[in-house]
């Protein structure tokens, strides 16, 4: 490959009409810019200067090549304007990706946010669950996921990859009022072992979290009805169709639905992360990284975890 240094020393010569001339605009001797023209001619193997005791003038194989070096130097100095553009959050991508409760209560203020404070960098979004998104960060095409995994489940994997605890979103059990004994606050999962059961729409998995949690309590879920809606599980409830597990985050009140905190099993939760992959330094990332964080509830920054 052509050496970039050596092709501008070649257009100075061409607008200055010497070799002092340019060396002089490139900042070095004379002998030194003597040098390099002598390698670019050896790694071409065409003689570019006619050099005569008093001047020097371009062949007609220099000239050609001055007409592409005007073309190359212009399109280096793009690339590197991009680069910084891209580095000082003035241009480039940010492709994120959340699940549904986390998009709406914690990403969107957060996009909000990050376009207001740099415009030029485009924003995409999609919606998605950690099963996609999480291989989607890893293989290149999210650049940033907002990801949940249940402490009772298995994790997926991490490799190559770096999350920031975002949320510690503990699980209620949502019952319709007539199954909550007067002054109720709290609930064991086998106490209602006998109910039908309202859940998510995977039964297997990572993602399985009422089949799971149930199974450690030893009983099988009656589940009759799945959503990946949680309003759509909550309306259920309040129509008495059953009681379903639900994330502290879509826990909104509503009428017909009594929120129950889980006594056994103990500390049921959902830790919900930023999920970016461990190599990437990209200044857009870091940013809304930063926003999210800022945003998170309770305010504050936890530590990192995860990664590998």
């Amino acid at each position: 490959m052509l050496d970039p240094r050596r092709l501008s020393l070649l257009r100075d010569v061409a607008r200055t009409g010497s070799i002092a001339g340019a060396a002089q605009r490139a900042g070095c001797t004379a002998s030194a810019a003597s040098q390099q023209l002598s390698a670019l001619e050896q790694e071409l193997g065409v003689a570019l200067l006619e050099r005569s005791a008093r001047s020097v003038r371009l062949t007609e194989a220099a000239r050609v090549l001055v007409e592409h070096t005007h073309r190359v130097l212009a399109e280096l100095d793009d690339a590197a304007r991009a680069v910084h553009a891209v580095s000082g959050l003035r241009g480039g991508s940010l492709r994120v990706a959340a699940f549904s409760t986390a998009a709406t209560t914690l990403v969107v203020p957060a996009l909000v946010a990050f376009r207001q404070r740099h415009g030029e960098v485009r924003l995409s979004f999609a919606e998605a669950e950690p099963e996609d998104a999480i291989p989607a960060v890893a293989a290149g095409d999210l650049d940033l996921a907002v990801t949940h995994q249940y402490g009772h489940l298995p994790r997926p994997d991490l490799s190559g990859l770096r999350q920031a605890l975002l949320h510690h979103d503990r699980l209620l059990l949502a019952v319709p009022p007539h199954l909550q004994r007067t002054g109720q606050t709290t609930a064991r999962l086998r106490d209602y072992a006998a109910e039908t059961w309202l859940s998510t729409l995977p039964s297997e998995g990572f993602q399985a979290v009422t089949e799971h949690l149930c199974r450690t309590e030893h009983f099988e879920p009656d589940i009759g009805y799945r959503s990946d809606s949680y309003d759509l599980l909550l309306a259920l409830v309040a129509s008495d169709f059953g009681v379903a597990l639900v994330p502290g985050l879509a826990a909104a009140p509503r009428s017909g639905v009594a929120f129950l905190e889980v006594s056994q099993p103990e500390g049921l939760a959902r830790e919900i992360h930023i999920t970016t992959r461990a190599a990437d330094t990209s200044a857009a990332t870091r940013a809304l990284r930063s926003l999210l964080m800022r945003r998170r509830p309770g305010g504050g920054e936890p530590g990192q975890d995860g990664g590998g």
